[in-house]
């Protein structure tokens, strides 16, 4: 499946509530088509990787796969991309502890590219323009790191799509997602806000935000009444 999109993947370090560091990678989807959640966003507590265009899911996972055995992002992905028929169509990038890696085929479509900065990437195709994706960096560069990734990276998105976003108007059914993991023992709100997704929406990264704001808000709630042993 052709998914034009744009997204981000992220890694960063931080410092728990007992001043222990840990590391988080995350990821965060948009297009103009359905259940983009289903295809393009891969993660795990070693790193973050997001295929679109024509997507090969394999990169996705089996990369990952690489990552964790120790292998480097760049080296995982080149490596698959080299025995990939297709990789002329494929937009793939992401993110492990130590660096970034992206890649845009000569046969992806509309307005294609990348940006690569200290721990992030983002990545997008058919798009109105460069501006979607400098967009996407600049919200996500000057964001606060003492905050929770997920709002951050739905903050990314809206962005993009403040700059226009996927350029296909004449398609309403949208779809957006996130995914964050990290190394602690207890994730950032019990986990709960951190694997997120939108399949069918007009609307899909103002409905994530408020799918993340429920989430935690639920979530707290729950913690409290446990507390009072409700």
């Amino acid at each position: 499946m052709r998914t034009m999109t744009f997204s981000i993947c992220v890694h960063e370090t931080y410092a728990d509530a007992a001043g222990e560091r840990h590391e988080r990678f995350g990821v965060a989807v948009t297009t103009r088509l359905p259940a983009v959640g289903s295809l393009c966003p891969y993660v795990s507590e070693h790193g973050a990787i997001a295929t679109q265009s024509m997507v090969n899911e394999r990169l996705g996972a089996v990369g990952l796969d690489h990552v964790a055995d120790g292998v480097a992002v760049g080296d995982a992905l080149e490596a698959l991309l080299r025995a990939d028929d297709g990789r002329s169509e494929r937009q793939i990038h992401g993110v492990d502890s130590e660096g970034t890696f992206a890649f845009s085929g000569a046969d992806c479509h509309g307005w294609y590219g990348e940006r690569e900065g200290e721990h992030y990437t983002v990545a997008g195709n058919l798009l109105t323009g460069a501006s979607v994706v400098d967009a996407v960096a600049d919200s996500y560069e000057s964001s606060d790191p003492d905050d929770p990734l997920a709002p951050r990276l739905i903050d990314a998105l809206a962005a993009g799509q403040a700059e226009g976003g996927d350029k296909r108007e004449t398609l309403t059914v949208q779809s957006a997602a996130l995914t964050v993991v990290t190394t602690a023992a207890e994730e950032e709100s019990g986990g709960y806000g951190n694997d997120l997704r939108v399949d069918a929406s007009e609307s899909p990264v103002r409905d994530l935000r408020e799918t993340y704001r429920a989430a935690t808000v639920e979530f707290a709630r729950a913690a409290e009444a446990y507390e009072r042993g409700e």
